[in-house]
């Protein structure tokens, strides 16, 4: 059982938990995620630690509602219980200083951004954040994000916060004016595709984190398998991040689609 205890609507489909998981906030590092269920013999849902307070022993959770399960964990109120919270699991993102990091996060994917940008920050890089949605209502996090930036860039498809276009047009804004060291993606699978696309021209390395589809998230299953530099990993035990240069994303989005 995991308590939560306090909740946050970023926005009408998309929430902040706070959680009680004291063991799971003492070892957890930048990219780790966890499995947690929302009942009994409830679907297993990946979520990545968006934050941890180990004196509090907490966890921050960033969820969106996509589907039951996930409608299920959203509707839970402070008070009440997680059946269950399984980590972290997965590999903690490397971190070191490079000299100048662009973080780009679409959407939810600016929640694992986050702990990755204080990382890299408290490494002590120059740290450009680019956030991205599709609306102004859907950026998060903006306010966490600025003071682990030296910049913040938001770019929104519609122009109603910040700068109208794709993220793809504030890395490059960036790539194009200054010497950039290492690019991070986190969002959904075509966003970061683009970003990899765009990093590969200007010889940038680019890592992403995954969102592939887990079941057991201990490399059992094979569900998450996705093909990197022609070999295939299971991004729940060998992930979830890897060089973008070398991930097959179409692959990976056609089984994306499996249950659709």
């Amino acid at each position: 059982m995991a308590k939560i205890l306090t909740k946050e609507h970023f926005s009408e489909h998309v929430v902040k938990l706070v959680v009680e998981a004291p063991l799971i906030a003492r070892s957890r590092r930048p990219g780790h995620f966890v499995i947690v269920r929302a009942t009994e013999g409830g679907e297993r849902i990946p979520l990545t630690i968006a934050d941890a307070d180990v004196k509090a022993g907490t966890v921050t959770l960033v969820v969106q509602e996509v589907g039951e399960s996930t409608r299920k964990i959203c509707a839970l109120e402070p008070g009440e219980e997680l059946i269950d919270i399984v980590g972290p699991l997965g590999q903690a993102t490397h971190i070191e200083r490079v000299g100048t990091v662009v973080c780009c996060g679409g959407g939810v994917g600016v929640a694992p951004l986050l702990p990755i940008i204080k990382a890299m920050k408290q490494a002590g890089n120059r740290v450009i954040s680019v956030l991205a949605a599709r609306t102004a209502d859907l950026v998060i996090l903006e306010d966490e994000v600025a003071p682990w930036s030296d910049e913040v860039i938001v770019m929104t498809d519609d122009g109603s916060r910040g700068r109208k276009g794709l993220v793809t047009a504030g890395v490059e804004e960036v790539i194009k004016r200054e010497k950039v060291d290492q690019v991070v993606t986190i969002g959904p699978a075509v966003m970061m595709k683009f970003v990899a696309e765009l990093t590969r021209r200007y010889n940038v390395p680019t890592m992403c984190s995954l969102n592939t589809i887990m079941v057991d998230g201990t490399g059992m299953c094979g569900a998450c398998r996705v093909s990197v530099d022609g070999r295939t990993r299971f991004v729940c035990i060998e992930g979830p991040e890897f060089d973008a240069h070398k991930v097959d994303f179409d692959e990976m989005m056609t089984r994306l689609r499996s249950f659709k």
